[in-house]
């Protein structure tokens, strides 16, 4: 198999898998241990999972949990679910609890792969009884035939409110997932990818994951993000580039770690996706550590990228996650008709990449389809040349006396000042204009910028009406487990 830039991957990830170890070559280095997995290997103990599951009674399209961080046993127990002909169901650990306990509940799994540093958490979580299985096996058994429809991967989102949906995705739309980024970003057998995001979100598994199987690229992975050991990471890895978020786009910049003349000579490119990248954020990191960050967008329901700006020297234009990749994006008005260039609407996709269904929630499903269009709730403009240039989320809208205001805006603002790490403007109520524009950010360490600093800062680049009524200062905004930030949280958690 082949990849081809104009149609997605057929088959399975079973199929896909034989071949990268058929071929050879190592999938994944692990820069903090020194170790490295095979692609030969990785096959051997993903049918050596499968085969245990099977042989413990697993049906075909059974969830399987995956509770494990970033690590070699986490990967091989995500593979052998899905060879196996199972639902691999990456559970947050990010998440608490309570929704730990939901989404091992509601997804019905009986099964579980616990990595030793999450077993405190799988038993505080497991209400009902699932049944942790270590991995390997001597078990001689047959496992299910898969087709590329069949279930492979289920994916929890982390709403603001209330019950978190099970996304399901089949083997096509996994596979897919991956090839959307590596059409995008020119991936080939000689790319090594970071991958410092939790695989248990989409970003982490279908970019990078999912990326280098299609691809044929191998991996460097990590536990999770430090701020100084990045560069060392990536250059102890021998990454060619690497996914993060905005969050983590900004602690770079405002860390004191430097990558080596060696590290940026190896690297081809950085992207950033989750949430939008400040325009004055991006244009900083890439003049201080000269690598190109590349701006993307995805979501659960897409197995991770729909739009991406195209490598340099190709256009790439800032503030813009770019164009659509291995899908149709499309900004329509409330009645589901296209919008003409330039105007305001609601992205939404379709494509191979696009969920099957929210699990056991055809309410959820049918609400989010609409003419057979994937509706992200996402706020955006497109111009000419096809680049979109998102505006906020039809949610998160602030409507202060009949205006609509795009948090987006008073972020990039706030941005704009270079102690400001975090930003985000969220909605009050107000008797007189029904809502008022407050902010929350995290400043760098020694700062003593001021909230009326900020506040004539907004002012001169927006103007009083959409400028922050309030600044509230926080050590840290609550995010999700991709480093999002979690904006419809901050009127709960902050004082009025």
């Amino acid at each position: 198999m082949i990849l081809d830039r104009d149609n997605p991957p057929s088959g399975t990830v079973r199929d896909w898998l034989d071949m990268r170890a058929d071929k050879g070559g190592t999938a994944i280095s692990f820069p903090e241990t020194g170790t490295s997995l095979l692609w030969a290997d990785l096959r051997t103990e993903a049918h050596d999972f499968a085969a245990a599951l099977t042989a413990r009674g697993a049906e075909k399209g059974d969830s399987v949990a995956i509770v494990a961080p970033n690590s070699k046993e986490g990967v091989i127990a995500f593979y052998g679910a899905v060879y196996g002909g199972f639902r691999a169901t990456m559970i947050n650990l990010a998440a608490g609890r309570d929704a730990i306990s939901y989404a091992l509940d509601h997804s019905e799994a009986r099964f579980a792969y616990v990595h030793e540093s999450c077993s405190n958490t799988f038993e505080e979580a497991n209400s009902g009884g699932v049944i942790p299985l270590s991995l390997g096996s001597g078990t001689e058994v047959s496992l299910f035939d898969v087709e590329p429809g069949d279930h492979a991967l289920l994916m929890y989102t982390s709403g603001t409110t209330g019950k978190p949906k099970g996304v399901v995705h089949t083997n096509s739309s996994l596979l897919a997932g991956g090839w959307t980024s590596a059409i995008a970003h020119d991936l080939t057998s000689k790319d090594r990818g970071f991958c410092v995001l939790p695989i248990y979100h989409i970003n982490g598994l279908c970019v990078t994951v999912m990326g280098s199987l299609v691809s044929g690229g191998s991996l460097a992975m990590v536990s999770k993000f430090s701020a100084s050991r990045f560069w060392d990471q990536v250059e102890a890895g021998g990454a060619t580039w690497f996914s993060v978020v905005p969050t983590i786009v900004s602690h770079l910049l405002h860390g004191s770690a430097e990558p080596t003349e060696t590290c940026r000579s190896q690297l081809r490119f950085g992207r950033s996706a989750s949430s939008a990248l400040a325009v004055e954020t991006q244009s900083a990191f890439e003049k201080r550590f000269g690598v190109p960050i590349i701006e993307t967008m995805g979501l659960t329901e897409t197995a991770a990228q729909i739009l991406s700006n195209p490598l340099p020297p190709s256009v790439r234009k800032i503030g813009s996650p770019g164009i659509a990749f291995g899908c149709i994006v499309m900004i329509q008005n409330s009645e589901g008709e296209e919008v003409p260039h330039g105007v305001e609407g609601e992205i939404v996709v379709q494509g191979p990449n696009v969920l099957l269904e929210y699990l056991k929630n055809p309410e959820a499903t049918s609400a989010t389809f609409r003419d057979g269009w994937l509706r992200t709730g996402d706020l955006a403009r497109m111009d000419e040349d096809g680049y979109v240039y998102v505006t906020g989320r039809l949610k998160e809208l602030i409507i202060k006396g009949g205006e609509n205001i795009a948090p987006r805006e008073i972020d990039e603002a706030l941005y704009s000042h270079p102690d400001v790490i975090e930003a985000a403007a969220f909605a009050r109520p107000c008797d007189s204009y029904g809502e008022r524009v407050e902010a929350a950010v995290r400043l760098r360490e020694g700062s003593r910028v001021s909230a009326d600093t900020l506040i004539k800062l907004c002012n001169g680049r927006l103007g009083s009406f959409k400028s922050p009524d309030a600044i509230h200062f926080m050590a840290e905004l609550p995010k999700g487990p991709s480093g999002k930030i979690q904006r419809m949280k901050l009127a709960d958690v902050l004082p009025v």
